[in-house]
């Protein structure tokens, strides 16, 4: 019997406390073991009519499609009667006058700069009509290997740093239906933009003007320049997008070896021997040995309006700096808006923040500044010894509680903010499985995140076994689901459980064969990309081990699957080429088409993705629709 929750409205017959005892409040892992097996959920379902009534009702309502398999190959593959084309690739053109891709890796700054950025990652789309939208997309970063003809193997000239940087960022462009019906990219539109990594930026919140934000070439401490290895999204009510600047540090530098480095920055990775990326040799905001206090203004959330061009991206502090995955955002029944942020590193936290002002529907002007005031919280998990349900709570990250004061360090509230890590330690928040995606049901009841793996559980003092991280040197990930109290998004109390503890049935023992609504056919490691659609399907992407070999053997490439909540039944959707990740995606109304992202196809491996011969492989974005035109999933 999986871990599932179920609404007691749905099932009247279930008597309100055998329904809370064997379902509200979880398994216990010993149980959650038994229903690992067949013979033991059969005994369990034969001698237990309660758990009868609720295996009746769980057949999936949600999914109509039929698994695909595991796969090696070098393609993108879907469903039967589904279709998969490109969208966009790497170095197609999305502003007027820039050329197209060049093979070589020839072309110089400025038609990268004018072209789909690299590694494409998280991804919204914002409609303009039924037949037109904005898509905006975020170039996490870039391979070198492709990029330059010199396959990075020699010293970057100032033009190829800017070319790299250009490579980076978020791309924002129109795209519209054809005389078939189909998305097609509109090079031409004057939406379109790079945002890069030399783009302005206004910082914003509690930590703008701070002396920490401040650099020789900024003496405001208000404005930066660029955005960084933009991983996943968000996106607004009031129509803006969120992009979150996630592994900054590794763009940092110094010739000299030993460079002070603020000690909170360590925690950041920060050291002066980051020198694969070369830029600190041209762009002297880089060099840590000449301004250490640059790196302070990476790790944000920044939020930019994709309808208006010209306007000037905003990095929001209050949202707290560290290395972001995505900003899952909701409006609570109270009018607040609240903001989900995983921090995705071993042994880090998972975020919540909540707005002082309220949501104002129709109002964009009152709307656009909810994000530079409110509160920001960490989350601590509990559990009795032995079990992966429980409670927890969200501790409050403000500069003079729980310990947050000037005698442990933090002069002020903008320092809580910068040094968020520190913070949530300090207050006692829970070490993660690096906490991915975060995702908010629509029916507002529920939040889901996927930890994608943790090799360091169990080895470090600090990350004990048990609770939400339940394995040791976990290399399978998990998926951690919440209720908050009350339906209350601002309340600081929740329950949670494990909705799926990804594994590996046919070489593992234990928690390592996965929950017991992972098999043969569906297992998968390294959950990452989380999203549901309006309907309620939870669909998860993963960057995993694709080496199909060992504790991954019949795992396959990278893939993309899809679950319902409510049976915890999990089906793959999709699988990727070789080497790549799956990351992103975005739903066009009505949806009838599902676009998901390719990341590095062919990293560190032979692929000719997505034109095939010998080409180079491209970072792309696919959009996949059902024949019949019916809805995605259904």
């Amino acid at each position: 019997m999986s871990q599932t929750y179920f609404d007691e409205e749905d099932h009247p017959e279930l008597e309100h406390t055998e329904f809370d005892r064997l379902i509200r409040k979880g398994l216990s892992r010993r149980r959650f073991l038994q229903g690992s097996s067949a013979a033991a959920m059969g005994l369990f379902l034969a001698a237990n009519p309660v758990a009868r009534a609720v295996a009746a009702a769980s057949e999936s309502k949600l999914m109509g499609f039929k698994a695909v398999p595991a796969s090696t190959r070098d393609t993108f593959e879907v469903p039967e009667g589904y279709v998969a084309e490109p969208l966009i690739s790497w170095g197609d053109p999305i502003l007027k006058g820039a050329p197209a891709f060049d093979e070589s890796g020839l072309q110089d700054a400025a038609a990268q700069a004018g072209q789909f950025g690299d590694h494409t990652d998280g991804m919204s789309l914002f409609p303009l009509s039924e037949d037109r939208a904005l898509l905006a997309v975020n170039n996490e970063y870039t391979n070198y290997d492709y990029l330059f003809a010199h396959q990075g193997k020699q010293k970057l000239s100032a033009d190829e740093v800017k070319k790299a940087q250009a490579a980076h960022g978020v791309s924002i462009f129109e795209i519209r239906r054809n005389d078939k019906g189909h998305w097609e990219v509109n090079a031409t539109s004057d939406y379109n933009r790079r945002i890069t990594g030399y783009t302005p930026m206004e910082i914003s919140g509690p930590a703008a003007g701070h002396d920490l934000m401040k650099t020789a070439a900024d003496a405001s401490g208000r404005l930066a320049l660029g955005t960084l290895n933009n991983c996943a999204n968000g996106e607004t009510p009031w129509g803006t997008y969120l992009t979150c600047e996630e592994n900054f540090h590794k763009y940092f530098a110094s010739d000299q070896d030993e460079v002070e480095v603020h000690p909170r920055n360590k925690r950041y990775g920060l050291k002066a021997k980051n020198r694969d990326y070369q830029w600190y040799g041209h762009d002297e905001r880089f060099d840590l040995a000449k301004h250490p206090n640059e790196a302070n203004r990476f790790g944000w959330v920044v939020e930019i309006d994709p309808t208006a061009p010209a306007s000037t991206p905003k990095k929001r502090t209050a949202l707290g700096r560290f290395k972001h995955e995505n900003a899952a955002l909701t409006v609570d029944k109270s009018g607040h808006v609240v903001v989900y942020l995983g921090d995705d590193e071993r042994g880090e936290h998972l975020y919540k923040f909540v707005s002082k002002n309220k949501y104002k529907p129709g109002d964009k002007a009152a709307n656009r500044e909810l994000l530079d005031e409110g509160t920001l919280y960490v989350a601590q998990f509990s559990a009795a010894d032995g079990e992966i349900k429980g409670r927890g709570q969200w501790l409050e990250l403000t500069h003079g509680k729980n310990g947050l004061t000037a005698e442990n360090g933090f002069a002020d509230q903008a320092e809580v903010l910068i040094f968020a890590r520190e913070a949530a330690t300090q207050v006692g928040a829970t070490t993660m499985d690096r906490p991915e995606w975060v995702a908010v049901n629509p029916d507002g009841k529920s939040v889901c995140s996927t930890l994608t793996n943790n090799k360091n559980r169990g080895k470090a003092d600090k990350q004990p076994v048990g609770g939400p991280n339940p394995r040791a040197e976990n290399n399978y990930g998990q998926i951690v689901r919440w209720w908050p109290q009350d339906g209350d998004h601002t309340a600081t109390a929740f329950d949670w459980d494990l909705f799926v503890i990804a594994g590996n049935p046919t070489v593992g023992e234990g928690l390592y064969k996965g929950s017991s609504n992972i098999n043969a056919d569906n297992m998968f490691n390294s959950p990452d990309g989380l999203a549901f659609d309006p309907d309620g399907r939870l669909w998860i992407q993963t960057d995993g081990n694709y080496s199909n070999e060992g504790e991954f053997a019949g795992m396959g490439n990278n893939q993309m699957l899809c679950a319902d909540p409510l049976t915890g039944e999990i089906r793959r959707f999709a699988t990727g080429p070789v080497a790549c990740e799956i990351t992103g995606m975005a739903f066009p109304p009505g949806q009838r088409e599902v676009l998901i992202g390719v990341q590095h196809p062919g990293e560190g491996h032979v692929s000719h993705f997505p034109a095939g011969g010998n080409s180079k492989p491209r970072s792309t974005i696919m959009v996949v629709r059902r024949e019949d035109g019916g809805i995605i999933g259904a």
